[in-house]
């Protein structure tokens, strides 16, 4: 029974009539989330003894700095930030759509067969979890301003004053890439004015509005904000440590760093 159950499903799973390369997409997307994923863990876990911060600049994985005295040595204090952005991102409906299809084979492409016989959709368990979503979207928010807080902040060197370097650059770029990616989520434009049936009955009404025209301008990019964003994170991490621990140099106003 167990065999003719794999044949059929082997018979089933990729049928399909197109002829084109269908599998790259979710390869792609599949092996970039899997390789940001792996970087962002590793960069986590190797802090404390790669230096994630220099002069005015903090890496986005730790920002806000949370290093209480209790916390061991050992321990990342990037484990206290990654969840939060790691939940927005897992739950987010644009990356359910690249692990459902590159993971979960479901399906790995339009018009593709899948190995499930039957679908629940999100809900049952685990997947039920994803609708929590819109509670890390709150989260995210918060962490946007931390960001650009930080940005704000790289271009102030204690003791010397107003500046600017690469680095400040970097993470002005990074801040304004995670905003567009957060005001383009699905739930927060919803949020902002989805359940109106009518814009134009009240000035707040009318306020919600055009925010929700806003938004819905980084919603209709929101793929391109999303993999921008992934992207740049893990690049302006790996450009602060570089610059930390002396492997390149940055470019800055400042006399001393």
């Amino acid at each position: 029974m167990v065999a003719d159950a794999m044949s059929a499903l082997q018979r089933r799973y990729g049928k399909t009539h197109r002829k084109d390369r269908w599998w790259v997409e979710p390869l792609l997307s599949g092996g970039g989330l899997a390789a940001f994923l792996l970087y962002s863990t590793v960069a986590v876990v190797v802090g404390p003894n790669w230096s994630y911060e220099v002069g005015p600049y903090l890496s986005p994985m730790f920002e806000p700095l949370i290093r209480p005295d209790w916390l061991p040595r050992w321990f990342s204090p990037g484990f206290l930030i990654l969840w939060a952005p790691a939940g927005f991102r897992t739950t987010c409906y644009y990356y359910r759509r690249t692990y459902y299809r590159s993971y979960f084979l479901s399906p790995p492409a339009c018009a593709v067969a899948e190995p499930a016989a039957t679908y629940s959709g999100e809900s049952k368990f685990p997947l039920i979890l994803q609708n929590v979503h819109r509670y890390f979207m709150y989260v995210a928010l918060v962490f946007n301003v931390l960001l650009w807080v930080g940005a704000v902040k790289s271009y102030w060197m204690p003791g010397e004053g107003l500046g600017i370097g690469v680095g400040s650059i970097v993470m002005t770029l990074n801040a304004f890439f995670l905003m567009m990616y957060s005001l383009g989520c699905h739930s927060l434009r919803h949020w902002v004015a989805g359940g109106l049936n009518s814009f134009s009955r009240t000035p707040i009404r009318r306020l919600r509005r055009k925010a929700w025209e806003i938004f819905t301008i980084a919603n209709e990019k929101h793929r391109m904000w999303a993999w921008t964003s992934m992207i740049f994170v893990g690049l302006t991490d790996l450009y602060i440590r570089l610059v930390a621990n002396g492997v390149i140099t940055d470019i800055h106003t400042w006399k001393s760093f």
